[in-house]
């Protein structure tokens, strides 16, 4: 049966509208501007027209349909409360350049939530500008360069960074005017410390260092590596995307870090599914307080206000002040929860992806598994190079069952790398049934290997030709000729 399209379904002289007969003078289009040709849209309803978007959307998977099991992303079910606190007209409505007096209530909210994430992350200052989690490391190390700069130690352009890090982080590291110093791994699977010892020097101008890592493993000689980096010298930049593994738990700030940035769109309740909306608001102590990005909000006798331009900050990183609806949603889960709630979220999602890892045991190794892991874990699918068969394989079939696949082929240490996060929103009853599709298709890679390589065959689109598709590729649809 052929695909449906508003193409295919239009039919001459139909409309979705009727517009009044135009009572005011019309303008003359200049000749130059003026369309020529039909436009080419279908004709069709406005009943065609919400059949077809809504047909589109039911093929969509999203968080209210199933677990998204997205390693690193941390792709977890957003209260509703908190989409309609965000939604407030006086709230959602706010102009950015309103003065300050007109929006006392929009900078008090800031100015809770940047407290909040300095208690939550042992830090005394904070900035809210930084619309990413990518752009908040980008801050986070201009923090440390401004740092080493106003120190008079020009030298200091070395960034320590483990071979498990984030893509983003040695992207940023260079567009901070960094270049970056690879730290192995040891045999379980964290940052070797003697490595990290052997490469600190007086070029040193920081350790890069997300934990608990992307191994789902807490840095346990943390302290030690910390250390070894301040008597060199140098800072700690806490990348702390996986801070949902930690809340209420542990603090950067008490690890030796000097900063970190937090993807609130991942531990603190937005949707970031699409691309955005993000934010990634960057914590730090008192020696880096001076340099970060104008304005701030503060509080101050008279009330709320942005403050002025600082003589010592390293600039502005945006036109406005972040994005303002993940704010409003990240301040409504915390004060939603409670300290207790918090700590409740890292129990969950700690337990949960140890679950799933218990459960899968025997049927994907997983590697570096040495104890528990935090809030997520790499499985690895080595053995099915025997089989002939990769971890795209799997990764295709899992839509066969109706699931969004993990993150694959990432980290990078590991080879045909499963990526698997739970997160703590997910029952025992909707984990189960993803680890039951899971140890399924193992059975079915040895036994009928077929179906992994040929699937998906029962979604929209079936398996593409990958390498043709990126060689050609085609972002518009070709149109049917009338």
């Amino acid at each position: 049966m052929m695909e449906k399209t508003l193409f295919s379904t239009s039919c001459p002289g139909r409309i979705g509208v009727s517009l009044p007969v135009c009572d005011v003078p019309e303008t003359e289009i200049p000749a130059e501007l003026a369309r020529t040709g039909e436009i080419g849209l279908p004709q069709v309803t406005e009943g065609q027209v919400m059949r077809h978007f809504v047909r589109l959307s039911n093929k969509n998977y999203n968080i209210e349909k199933g677990i998204y099991p997205l390693g690193s992303c941390t792709m977890k079910y957003n209260p509703r409360l908190h989409e309609a606190l965000a939604r407030i007209p006086g709230l959602a409505a706010v102009h950015p350049l309103s003065p300050d007096r007109t929006v006392q209530g929009t900078l008090e909210l800031m100015h809770a939530l940047g407290t909040c994430l300095c208690e939550i992350t042992g830090f005394s200052a904070v900035t809210l500008q930084p619309a990413a989690g990518a752009q908040g490391e980008f801050t986070g190390l201009m923090l440390i360069r401004s740092a080493h700069l106003a120190a008079l130690e020009t030298g200091r352009d070395k960034v320590l960074m483990p071979d498990s890090a984030h893509g983003t982080n040695p992207a940023t590291s260079t567009m901070a005017g960094m270049k970056v110093v690879p730290v192995k791994s040891n045999d379980q699977g964290m940052v070797d410390v003697e490595d990290v010892k052997a490469k600190v020097g007086p070029d040193t101008a920081a350790l890069m260092l997300t934990n608990p890592n992307t191994l789902g493993l807490f840095e346990s000689n943390i302290l030690e590596i910390t250390e070894a980096v301040h008597r060199a010298g140098g800072l700690n930049y806490m990348d702390g995307a996986n801070m949902n593994a930690m809340l209420g738990v542990a603090r950067p700030g008490d690890m030796g870090f000097d900063v970190c940035h937090l993807n609130l769109h991942k531990t603190f309740s937005t949707p970031h599914g699409g691309g955005g909306p993000g934010s990634g608001p960057v914590c730090c102590n008192a020696r880096l307080e001076p340099y970060l990005p104008n304005p701030l909000v503060v509080k101050d006798k008279d009330g709320y206000a942005l403050s002025g331009m600082s003589n010592t900050s390293f600039g502005r990183l945006m036109a406005f002040h972040g994005n303002i609806g993940v704010l409003y949603r990240a301040y409504a889960y915390i004060r939603t929860l409670g300290a207790s709630g918090l700590r409740e979220v890292t129990e969950g999602a700690v337990v949960n992806a140890n679950y799933l890892k218990a459960r899968l045991r025997g049927h994907y190794p997983v590697p570096f598994d040495n104890g528990p892991c935090m809030h997520e874990f790499v499985a690895g699918g080595p053995e099915m190079a025997g089989l002939g068969l990769k971890t795209l394989d799997v990764a295709k079939r899992l839509l066969d069952y109706g699931f969004h696949a993990p993150t694959v082929y990432f980290p990078l240490i590991v080879k045909e790398a499963l990526m698997m996060e739970p997160t703590e929103t997910e029952t025992m009853e909707s984990i189960d049934e993803f680890a039951d599709a899971l140890i399924a298709i193992a059975r079915e890679a040895c036994e009928k290997p077929h179906l992994l390589t040929d699937a998906p065959v029962n979604t929209p689109v079936l398996r593409l030709d990958e390498v043709k598709a990126a060689k050609e590729l085609v972002v518009v649809e070709p149109r049917e000729e009338s």
